[in-house]
């Protein structure tokens, strides 16, 4: 392997890596509350742990089409590349989409959270809730999880062929990222431990990445 596609391998495993990393932080950082048309809803957008939270799903969801990108790399050549440059475009494409919803709650919702909590006005929420359940902003928030779905199946695909990767070792992020729709409607601890499993599932495919470009 040459000192640039095993620098772009290790960049790859390092995205993956860190993605995860971020993917727990979003599931523990962002105070959640049931009822978010009261008082503390707002005060839960307004706080640092929401826009940590989301701020930090946004890189990770950058990271991942990264880390296919690298994927793609180390297949170059052979009849998956083809494969994993699909999943890095639509990894791409869906990320992109998603981030437009998140990019709403970590600004939109801490400006509305702000103002509430000065007023004492629990009604400004529904200013929140508006946009956020509005028909547009959630079908192009399901589009994209469903393309970022697509993807990591794309991509386990192609490390399931690869025949020099672990060909189960896209499978538990694939499965993950697949779920994550319905994911949000998990109960607090629920929401930790799939972020906990997309890490370690990240954590599988970076070790595979990196470890690789030790052998060749």
């Amino acid at each position: 392997m040459s000192s640039p596609a095993r620098l772009r391998s290790r960049m790859g495993a390092v995205a993956f890596a860190l993605a995860g990393v971020l993917f727990v932080i979003y599931e523990v950082a962002a105070p959640r509350v049931a009822d978010q048309t009261t008082l503390e809803s707002a005060q839960s957008w307004a706080s640092t742990g929401w826009s940590l939270a989301h701020l930090a799903a946004i890189i990770g969801l950058v990271l991942i089409p990264l880390g296919y990108s690298a994927l793609r790399d180390h297949l170059a050549g052979t009849r998956n590349e083809a494969t994993a440059a699909k999943a890095t475009t639509i990894g791409y494409i869906g990320s992109a989409l998603t981030i437009s919803y998140y990019g709403a709650e970590t600004y939109g919702l801490a400006a509305i959270g702000r103002r509430a909590v000065a007023d004492g006005d629990a009604t400004l929420t529904e200013v929140g809730n508006a946009f956020r359940y509005d028909a547009t902003a959630m079908t192009v928030f399901a589009l994209g999880l469903t393309l970022i779905a697509v993807a990591a199946v794309l991509a386990a695909v192609a490390v399931w062929r690869s025949g020099t990767l672990d060909r189960w070792s896209g499978v538990p992020l694939a499965a993950l990222l697949v779920t994550m729709l319905p994911q949000f409607f998990l109960p607090q601890i629920g929401r930790i431990a799939w972020g906990a499993m997309v890490a370690a599932a990240t954590f599988w495919l970076a070790a595979q990445l990196w470890n690789n470009t030790t052998r060749h």
